[in-house]
């Protein structure tokens, strides 16, 4: 969304409620029991009676963004600048939102952007795929990339001129990376990768598999990983801003960037917006 329009929803807290209404319940803003989804409802005093089941509720009840209790122009000013990549420090200073509010709330967005496209991740990758590992973590002495102390793995897999997908991983032997190579990529793909050990059995489990000896070179006609590797360095680049990530949270910050990612040219504000106001239904 461009400033110009962002400003026009962000005027009055009555504009910015309907904005938000509009998403949870369509043009119409017919409003539905979250519970149940029957749509024959009482009208309260400032709340809403179910017919069927019984079940009293606000307009926002049940809604992922209504885990954080602040304003509707404050919600809209948050997502605004974390999708603009502004620091929650900052963020808490601009809008004069104390810090613990608004980490909770940047700290929400993830978390729904994590069960979102977790959800969302039922396709398999299909065609050409890109397969490949790295390690995340603050610079430390002593070896570096596989077998460093200290680091967090992720395996990730690309699908060219398609999304990535990333997840981390306990280890990265054979048995990890190959069982979710199976459970992501369509058998009977192509799959790249460099010449790392824990990649050689895929051949037997349906895909073409090719290989790139990076202590050679880094590409081979289509043989390369680049594609992947240009995700790392989208990943790693943004996580440099931040002063430490804790294990708990780190899975949560990797789903942002998956996300910002394969958006990259999409509306991240109307994306983010849209699912904060669904139905909490996977809540991590």
């Amino acid at each position: 969304m461009d400033i110009k329009s962002f400003q026009s929803i962000v005027k009055t807290e009555k504009i910015a409620h309907k904005y938000l209404l509009k998403h949870c319940f369509g043009a119409k803003k017919k409003i539905v029991c979250p519970r149940c989804k029957n749509k024959k409802i009482y009208t309260l005093k400032n709340r809403y009676r179910c017919a069927i089941c019984k079940y009293d509720f606000s307009v926002f009840t049940g809604r992922w963004f209504n885990q954080v209790h602040i304003s509707p122009v404050q919600w809209l000013w948050i997502i605004k600048l974390f999708e603009l990549e502004i620091s929650t420090r900052k963020i808490s200073k601009q809008l004069g939102i104390s810090y613990p509010t608004t980490l909770k709330a940047t700290n929400l967005i993830r978390r729904c952007i994590t069960a979102h496209t977790s959800n969302n991740s039922a396709d398999l990758l299909t065609g050409e795929v890109e397969a490949d590992e790295a390690y995340f973590g603050g610079r430390r002495k002593g070896k570096r990339g596989r077998g460093a102390a200290g680091k967090v793995p992720v395996f990730g897999i690309l699908e060219r001129k398609g999304v990535v997908t990333v997840e981390v991983v306990p280890d990265v032997t054979a048995k990890t990376l190959v069982n979710l190579t199976v459970k992501k990529v369509r058998r009977g793909s192509i799959v790249y990768t460099d010449k790392y050990r824990s990649y050689d059995s895929l051949m037997f489990c349906g895909y073409r598999h090719l290989t790139i000896d990076h202590k050679k070179y880094f590409s081979s006609g289509k043989v390369y990983i680049n594609g992947l590797e240009g995700f790392w360095s989208f990943a790693k680049e943004r996580f440099a801003k931040y002063h430490g990530v804790s294990k708990s949270n780190f899975s949560f910050y990797l789903k942002e960037m998956e996300f910002r990612y394969n958006n990259r040219y999409n509306d991240i504000f109307e994306i983010i917006v849209s699912y904060l106001t669904n139905l909490v239904v996977n809540r991590l």
